[in-house]
């Protein structure tokens, strides 16, 4: 559960019937019982048969609600956290609630309601911001709409003969007292993007989860997954679809609103939790940080509350924005004629209270400079600080044994006693160093994660080309991995085996079977044969092209498979053999890949949120937004998959909102070396990982190979050992996930609730492979 902002949980009351006389009074000790059943820091959003609750840090804008009641002819809207009972409702009374960040108006929301009363639900979720709609039609009836990138999930599990939901898994496991679901971590972890293996399971038994773009409809107590979305069914690799110029035109206009919406909402009164600036954002070495800090930095934040706090510290640069002071109605987004705006005067009006500044955050990587923050004359709008790359910001920093605690201090004590995140992830290994770059930036931050999954074509897409009809457009992109070989592997392999290879795989994908590739995915991991194989040359590079030719499958084992106990891959290949017995889905290979990629990364900034985020802090993705992906979606294939698709949008948008004065070589400048600090912080943490892997629980469950883990973990800590492709992903997944049993271990069962009974405490020994 996340420290920051718990999930809202529900509770059904039982609707079997008395079946003796004593039953009336047997049923109301059991009312009386569940009654007292709430979750802990709860505030009571409906009471009543259904009760509903939001559990911890809500911001008031965050909660907003729609009723309408027969009879009445305007619709009652309220912002904030309102008891209501539900016992009073009648069959005609319908009922939105939009929990999250939604940039819809009041009158838009009432107007959607009024619109899903007929049955409609899509356009609920068409909105700018990120946000879960929960819908209620009449006394039986309630709907959960699922955002598409899975970055607002919803779980459910049945409980007193009814269905208990909630935003998040750990709750409603706390509430059943579910084990852990060993079965589905050795899913996760053998073939994490691929739905035929994980299915819609959690960490959990019984505890299950909604996909992206579906709904939840709970129908006297019983649940029922519904499709909303049709995953882009107009296929931009097909021919026909949407012009580039008027996709890059809907893309531009979404994300200015899902920036502007997000800055133009913010509260100006100060939140929980420590004094920070209202508008943060990420200011890193990729594009898409750098585009939403520009534009960003464009909007007007406006002065802060009269009170005003102490000034912010010195940091090492402040550049200047322009744009006019803000407006004194509410604006919600990009609206005509807004993205060029005149040239401010450069003394403010006298007596004028100074708009806030936007606090951008930059970690400095060693041997490389910060990047440059945009300048623009007029007013200062832009407060850039850089952040020193020390030890702390390195992976596994939470892991290294501290030297001002003594040496007999546990290294493992800080690591465990860390937050507990609803599921486990790789992002619990870089969690440190977020939360240190997170408390230099706003209550509400602006990150670009996402940005990779939404508009650079997967290449997977290549075999949608050549289902299109359209095999000359693999060309530009082909050549440019035969060019990157040809440097890296030589002009044998960059000339001939690079393109002959991605052009057979893309072939393969588009013209070969569903079931056939989830059986060969199958052997490939009992077999323990991964999709790229290491050369026997000493010392040789792994290239761009067998990498692409990797992905161009239905299913492709993680990184982590190599290293799972025999047991573990027979589970998880036995799934994909039952899978491949079921109905072949009808998206194209290609987008049915780049789409499960967007959930697993979603999955994964989900889990960072959870253990990075600050108290009274707002993590925001715009490119996360059902607005974003929905405009990506537009974009041709062709154009997605060439070099350099993603700088080049992110450029287009920018001169779209009024910046064409960047760079020329705006996005071409080399990334760090992950893997290098990664490495850098395997060494740091070489005896705390040796302590944590001594009787792992991930071994006692009979997942893992442990001689094999252990081996990996000396070689990944050896500066001049070289490592096959992905090794330092899957040991961060492994590690991510002992840490994450360890912490569910270690709590006490039943702490997200008051008034259950405290039951036996339940060991990881039952969830253990026969």
């Amino acid at each position: 559960m996340s420290h920051a902002r718990p999930p809202a949980g529900r509770l059904p009351v039982p609707r079997r019937e008395p079946s003796t006389a004593a039953a009336p009074v047997l049923v109301q000790e059991a009312l009386a019982a569940l009654a007292a059943v709430r979750p802990l820091a709860a505030t009571p959003l409906w009471t009543g048969p259904d009760p509903l609750w939001a559990v911890g840090d809500w911001r008031p804008e965050e909660i907003r609600q729609v009723v309408v009641h027969p009879g009445r002819a305007r619709p009652t809207v309220t912002t904030g956290p309102h008891a209501t009972d539900l016992g009073q409702d009648t069959e005609g009374v319908t009922r939105l609630l939009v929990l999250g960040h939604c940039g819809a108006a009041d009158e838009e929301l009432a107007a959607g309601l009024a619109v899903a009363r007929g049955g409609a639900v899509r356009h609920l979720t068409n909105w700018p911001g990120s946000y879960t709609v929960v819908l209620r039609i009449g006394t039986r009836s309630t709907l959960l709409l699922t955002d598409l990138a899975g970055l607002r999930p919803v779980f459910h599990t049945p409980w007193c003969g009814g269905t208990a939901y909630a935003t998040a898994a750990l709750p409603l496991a706390d509430l059943v007292g579910a084990p852990v679901d060993t079965g589905h971590l050795a899913a996760t972890l053998a073939c994490p993007e691929s739905p035929e293996a994980v299915g819609n399971g959690t960490p959990y038994q019984g505890v299950r989860r909604v996909p992206p773009g579906h709904t939840l409809a709970i129908r006297s107590g019983r649940p029922h997954l519904t499709r909303y979305d049709d995953g882009g069914a107009t296929d931009s690799a097909a021919p026909g679809g949407t012009g580039e110029a008027a996709a890059v035109r809907e893309l531009t206009r979404s994300l200015l609103e899902a920036v502007r919406f997000r800055i133009r909402s913010a509260p100006s009164v100060p939140g929980p939790g420590p004094r920070r600036p209202r508008i943060g954002a990420d200011l890193s070495y990729g594009t898409a940080s750098t585009a939403l800090a520009v534009l960003a930095a464009a909007v007007p934040i406006g002065p802060g509350p009269a009170a005003a706090a102490p000034s912010l510290p010195d940091v090492d640069a402040v550049v200047d924005a322009d744009g006019p002071p803000a407006a004194s109605h509410r604006r919600t987004g990009a609206t005509k004629g807004s993205w060029a705006r005149p040239a401010p005067s450069a003394e403010p009006p006298v007596g004028a209270a100074e708009p806030e500044q936007l606090a951008a955050v930059t970690v400095c990587e060693p041997s490389r400079t910060a990047p440059e923050a945009p300048r623009e004359v007029g007013r200062p709008r832009l407060r850039h600080t850089v952040l020193d790359a020390g030890p702390d910001t390195l992976p596994y920093a939470d892991l290294a044994a501290d030297p001002s605690a003594g040496a007999l201090a546990d290294p493992l004590a800080a690591a465990l006693a860390g937050p507990l995140t609803d599921e486990p992830g790789r992002a619990l290994v870089i969690a440190h160093g977020t939360a240190a770059r997170l408390s230099a930036g706003g209550a509400d931050h602006l990150t670009g994660h996402g940005a990779r999954q939404v508009l650079d074509g997967h290449p997977a897409r290549l075999a949608d080309l050549i289902r299109h009809g359209r095999p000359r457009e693999l060309l530009p992109p082909v050549a440019v991995l035969a060019g990157v070989d040809r440097a890296l592997a030589g002009t044998l392999t960059g000339a001939l085996r690079t393109p002959v290879t991605v052009l057979r795989a893309a072939r393969r994908l588009a013209r070969g079977g569903y079931a056939e590739a989830l059986e060969d995915a199958a052997v490939q991991l009992t077999a323990r044969r991964g999709p790229i194989r290491p050369s026997s040359r000493p010392g040789a590079r792994f290239t761009a092209g067998a990498s692409s030719v990797a992905d161009l499958t239905w299913c492709v084992p993680g990184p982590a498979a190599r290293w799972l106990s025999d047991d573990a891959l027979s589970e998880v290949a036995l799934r994909l053999r039952l899978a491949a017995r079921g109905p072949v889905p009808e998206e194209p290979p290609g987008l049915r890949r780049a789409t499960l990629a967007l959930h697993h990364h979603a999955r994964g900034y989900r889990t960072l949120v959870h253990a990075a985020e600050q108290h009274g802090q707002r993590l925001h993705a715009p490119f996360f937004d059902n607005r974003v992906i929905r405009a990506a979606r537009l974009l041709p294939a062709d154009l997605r998959l060439q070099p350099g698709a993603r700088h080049a949008l992110l450029r287009a948008v920018l001169a779209g909102a009024g910046r064409a004065d960047l760079p020329v070589d705006w996005g071409r400048a080399p990334r760090p070396d992950r893997a290098e600090a990664a490495r850098a912080g395997l060494r740091r943490a070489a005896d705390p990982l040796a302590e944590l892997f001594r009787e792992p629980l991930l071994a006692e469950a009979g997942l893992i190979d442990l001689p094999a883990v252990r081996s990996a973990l000396r070689q990944a800590a050896d500066p001049y050992a070289d490592l096959p492709p992905g090794a330092l992903d899957g040991l961060a997944d492994l590690v991510a996930v002992e840490l994450w049993l360890r912490r569910f271990e270690a709590r006490s069962h039943g702490s997200c609730w008051t008034g259950l009974p405290l039951p036996q405490r339940r060991a990881l020994a039952v969830a253990q492979f026969p």
